[in-house]
C-alpha cells in the first residue's frame, strides 16, 4: 500500500513540475474548458432554484365554478350536492363573495380599483379539486367535467385553474432535456481541449518517456502523470466555472429583485449547495481524466 502512495505521490508531483514549466498555457487551457463548463453550471443553478418553487404549486386539476350573480345565498350554499354529483370525489370549497373581495383586496395595485366600484362586482363560486390524473388519457376528462359544470342551472361559467402549473412542469421538463443536451456538448468540448492539451505534452515529453521505457517503466507509471494533469485541469475549470456562476449571481438577482417585487414575492437566485458543488467538481475533473486517458494511451500507442 505504501508503494502504491508513493507512486501516486510521485505521479502528482511530476504533473506539478510540468505544469510550471508552462503556467501560461495550462491558464489559457483552463480558462477554455471554464467557459465550456460555466453555462451548464449556470442552468443547474437556475434548475435548482426553480425546483423548490415548482414542487410547492398545487398539481391536482382545479376548478373555478363562478355563479350567478342574482342567486340568493341559500340556493348557491345548496349547490354542492349538484357539483359533487358531477365530480365525485372531489374536494368542493364554497367561496363566499365577501370572502372573494377581501382577498382581492389584500393584492396589490387592486385595491384603489375595486373602491371606485362602489359595490361588490363578484360573484359567489365553488373551488373543485380534482384528484390528480396519472395519463394524458385521464386528463382529458377535465375538460369533460368542465363542461358538465357550466350546463348545471345557475352555473355563469367555470375556469380550469391548474392548466398553468402543468405547463410549467412541461416547460421545466424541456429546459431539463435541453441542458442536459447542453452539458452533453460541452462535456465533448472538455474532452476535445483536454484530450489536445495531453497530445501535446506528450509529444514535448517524446524523449524522456522513451528513456523511461528503456529503464523499464510501465506503460501505467508513464500515463499516471498525464492522467493527474489531465485531472488538475478539470478541476481547476470546474472551480473558475463556479466561481464565475456565483459571482454573476449578484447583478442577475438585482434584476430580479425589481421584477419580483411587481409580483409581490422575494425570489433571488441562491448559490448551489456544497454537496452539488463537489458532484459538479468531481464531474468537470472525470472529464479532464477521460479526455486525458484517451489522449496519453493514443499516443504512447503511436510510439511502439
Amino acid at each position: 500500500m505504501s508503494a502504491w502512495l508513493r507512486q501516486h505521490g510521485y505521479a502528482l508531483g511530476s504533473a506539478l513540475v510540468h505544469l510550471r514549466r508552462a503556467p501560461g498555457s495550462f491558464f489559457f487551457n483552463i480558462l477554455v474548458v471554464a467557459i465550456a463548463l460555466a453555462l451548464p453550471f449556470a442552468g443547474v443553478t437556475v434548475l435548482d432554484n426553480i425546483r423548490p418553487m415548482s414542487e410547492q404549486l398545487a398539481v391536482d386539476p382545479e376548478l373555478s365554478v363562478f355563479l350567478k350573480q342574482d342567486l340568493p345565498r341559500e340556493h348557491t350554499q345548496g349547490m354542492a350536492g349538484s357539483l359533487r354529483a358531477v365530480a365525485k370525489d372531489a374536494k368542493i370549497v364554497f367561496v363566499p363573495r365577501e370572502t372573494a373581495l377581501e382577498d382581492l383586496q389584500e393584492k396589490n395595485g387592486v385595491a384603489g380599483v375595486i373602491d371606485t366600484l362602489g359595490e361588490n362586482p363578484l360573484p359567489d363560486s365553488y373551488i373543485v379539486r380534482l384528484n390528480a390524473f396519472q395519463s394524458a388519457a385521464e386528463s382529458a376528462h377535465v375538460d369533460e367535467i368542465a363542461e358538465r359544470l357550466r350546463a348545471i342551472p345557475g352555473v355563469e361559467s367555470v375556469q380550469v385553474d391548474s392548466e398553468w402549473v402543468k405547463r410549467l412542469g412541461a416547460l421545466l421538463g424541456v429546459l431539463r432535456v435541453g441542458l442536459l443536451l447542453l452539458a452533453a456538448t460541452l462535456g465533448t468540448v472538455v474532452v476535445a481541449v483536454v484530450f489536445n492539451t495531453i497530445r501535446l505534452q506528450v509529444l514535448t515529453q517524446r524523449e524522456e518517456i522513451l528513456v523511461s521505457r528503456l529503464i523499464g517503466a510501465t506503460d501505467t507509471y508513464i500515463q499516471r502523470p498525464f492522467y493527474y494533469t489531465g485531472a488538475l485541469l478539470g478541476l481547476c475549470a470546474g472551480a473558475v466555472a463556479l466561481g464565475a456562476v456565483a459571482l454573476s449571481l449578484r447583478p442577475l438577482n438585482e434584476a430580479i429583485a425589481e421584477f419580483a417585487r411587481l409580483y409581490a414575492s422575494e425570489f433571488q437566485l441562491a448559490p448551489l449547495a456544497p454537496t452539488a458543488m463537489a458532484l459538479l467538481l468531481a464531474l468537470s475533473a472525470g472529464l479532464g481524466l477521460m479526455g486525458a486517458a484517451l489522449s496519453v494511451r493514443r499516443q504512447l500507442k503511436r510510439l511502439n
